[in-house]
């Protein structure tokens, strides 16, 4: 037998989703600029095809990365995913091996044990029998866990999981009935041959002693059949697109192409290869602490596909970055998110957020002329030639006990340094950013490089993570950006910083911006195991906890950031520590109201250190002045 009219829906659907990929892959291949076309010719036939298929076979169907921080979350996509692999891999072997030809038509690998019910009955074909057995048993496990995931997500260590709309609905069901159907089609038809191996055999034996197996072995055959196809037809009208379209999103991302500044092809691929996992509502904060269920990425990335009104989700959120870190796929969440908030009109954002910065830091607003913003009431400086600028922000001026350490620090050091932002300034421009209005931005950032340009300064510090972070990514200065513990880090390992160890028990909560923003980690921890004992805690380096008091969230509610903040520090503080210390004005605000413990900058423990020796430096040189009069 070659042929039976029940592989028709697989055949139709298998066809249908592989015109379809080539088709839509050709449509974004020709949606990229000329730049990134180059860069996809040359990774086809250089270095990034071969990572590429390296990062396909570890997350896209071992799934490490969830391994990592799930077993039993990534235990479930492995075995979906891996193991449907392996039955097609090994299927295909099986067919070409013990068929009655060579390079058969899929469907034969698909359904061999219809065409070829007697297979399996000794030798090398019954150990054959029973490695697809044991595949089949593997992905029945994470099948499982998978249906159990969908009624009680706490199964697989997840508070919760994704919304499914109708035909997300549909494709589930078809893929939950693809291998129990084959499992009963293959169990049957052993059965009715008296062959099979440990899990369909045992299963047909003894179904087939109380069932007519022969009768009952076609209608399961047909039912995998039209499951297959039902699954490939929907596949690209539901969230399953993420399973081709990740595969292109992997080459494109190792051949050098990135997520900029507006929508595009990059973006729509990175938009489709979301699977609604569900892993970033468990990281996102605004879920576990505020109450907020319906914004986290997933639901944006749905959103974005079927084209409803994103505004709301796109502006409520941190821009922590937690869900960026836990994404398995690798999706840009925050920048695709920050696309989307340029879309709409955000002058309400201009008015309500950035005029009210500058009504508390200067007392005066910049004003639109001809559509422009004017800088006209801020004073034109010409700073003198130094060789370090310090520049605190709007933040650091709120916070003044973190500029006047900075002040001391940067005195004690002994570098010829300027504080460009003593008097007042423009802040960095990231709220401008934040809010979508980059040509607003760009105009403030032009304003703050002149004054940056004329210092002829080689070292730019800030106390700031925020505008470090700016100053990193969106300035062209030609100068070192440093944060303050990068700055007093270099100063510590030159000698110019001598501290006293404070024999402090002390926690860090890391920046959003400063981390995982800009992969700051080692030097904060550096300083403070300097001057401090430094505790560790649940939530350090990149899996740290937000504050809560993001300038980055235009929609939450005081309380609502007041409740993330003390979660926040409660979970910090678990260790009773003498000092919850962080490196972000913003941060220490945010937190030094939710928690009893003293909250500190680290720029603030450090320049305590460095008192106790300013007083000693003090007295010497008192001593040595009473010395030389009495000489005298």
């Amino acid at each position: 037998m070659q042929f039976d009219p029940f592989v028709i829906p697989f055949n139709i659907g298998l066809y249908f989703i592989l015109f379809y990929v080539v088709f839509r892959c050709v449509i974004w291949f020709r949606g990229l600029s000329r730049p990134d076309k180059l860069r996809l010719q040359r990774g086809f036939f250089g270095n990034a095809f071969v990572l590429s298929l390296k990062e396909i076979f570890l997350e896209s169907l071992l799934h490490k990365k969830i391994l990592k921080t799930n077993i039993r979350l990534g235990y479930m996509h492995m075995s979906l995913a891996f193991g449907w692999f392996l039955l097609i891999f090994f299927g295909t072997i099986e067919a070409d091996i013990f068929g009655t030809k060579h390079l058969n038509a899929p469907y034969k690998a698909i359904f061999f044990r219809y065409f070829n019910p007697e297979h399996g009955r000794m030798g090398f074909e019954a150990a054959y029998g029973f490695l697809m057995d044991l595949i089949l048993a593997f992905i029945l496990s994470g099948l499982i866990l998978a249906i159990s995931k969908r009624f009680y997500s706490r199964v697989v260590g997840m508070k919760k999981t994704t919304k499914l709309k109708l035909s997300d609905k549909i494709a589930l069901t078809s893929l939950w009935l693809i291998f129990p159907s084959r499992l009963l089609a293959e169990s049957f038809t052993s059965g009715t041959y008296g062959n099979g191996s440990f899990l369909t055999g045992t299963l047909g034996s003894w179904l087939a002693s109380f069932l007519p197996a022969q009768q009952m072995a076609y209608p399961f055959w047909l039912l995998y059949s039209l499951s297959l196809g039902t699954f490939f037809v929907l596949l690209p009208v539901t969230r399953y697109m993420h399973i081709p379209a990740e595969l292109f999103l992997i080459f494109m991302r190792n051949c050098g192409i990135k997520t900029g500044d507006k929508s595009g092809t990059y973006t729509e691929v990175q938009t489709y290869s979301c699977s609604s996992c569900g892993i970033c509502i468990d990281a996102c904060q605004l879920n576990f602490s505020a109450g907020i269920t319906n914004i986290q990425p997933a639901y944006l990335m749905k959103a974005i596909r079927n084209n409803d009104d994103v505004s709301e989700i796109a502006n409520n959120c941190l821009l922590c970055g937690r869900c960026d870190q836990k994404c398995p796929v690798g999706i840009e969440l925050s920048p695709i998110r920050m696309i989307q908030r340029r879309v709409g009109d955000n002058e309400n954002v201009f008015t309500n957020i950035y005029k009210g910065y500058f009504r508390k830091r200067l007392h005066n607003i910049p004003e639109k002329s001809n559509g422009q913003l004017s800088y006209n009431f801020l004073p034109v400086t010409d700073p003198e030639k130094v060789d370090v600028l310090y520049f605190a922000g709007c933040m650091t001026h709120l916070t003044p006990s973190i500029k006047n350490s900075m002040v001391k620090i940067l005195d004690a050091s002994g570098v010829k340094y300027k504080f460009i932002d003593e008097q007042g300034g423009v802040c960095c421009g990231r709220p401008l950013m934040l809010a979508g209005m980059d040509k607003e931005a760009r105009e403030l950032i032009n304003y703050n490089s002149q004054l940056f340009w004329k210092s002829g300064a080689h070292t730019l510090v800030t106390s700031c993570p925020i505008c470090y972070k700016v100053f990193k990514e969106s300035y062209y200065l030609g100068v070192e950006v440093l944060h303050h513990s990068q700055f007093i880090k270099s100063q510590i390992e030159e000698g110019s910083l001598k501290m006293n160890f404070l024999r402090k028990k002390v926690v860090y909560h890391t920046p959003c911006d400063l981390g995982r923003g800009s992969g700051v980690y080692d030097e904060p921890r550096f300083v403070l195991k300097h001057v401090s004992r430094l505790e560790k805690s649940k939530f350090d380096d990149e899996n740290s906890l937000c504050c809560g008091g993001s300038l980055a969230n235009l929609k939450l509610s005081s309380g609502k950031k007041y409740k993330i903040a003390q979660d926040t520090a409660a979970e910090l503080t678990k260790g009773n520590p003498e000092i919850l210390a962080t490196a972000c004005p913003l941060c220490k605000k945010t937190l030094s109201s939710a928690t009893e413990t003293r909250v500190a900058d680290i720029s603030e423990i450090v320049a305590e250190a460095l008192i106790v020796t300013s007083v000693k430096r003090n007295i010497n040189k008192q001593v040595s002045s009473i010395r030389e009069l009495a000489n005298i």
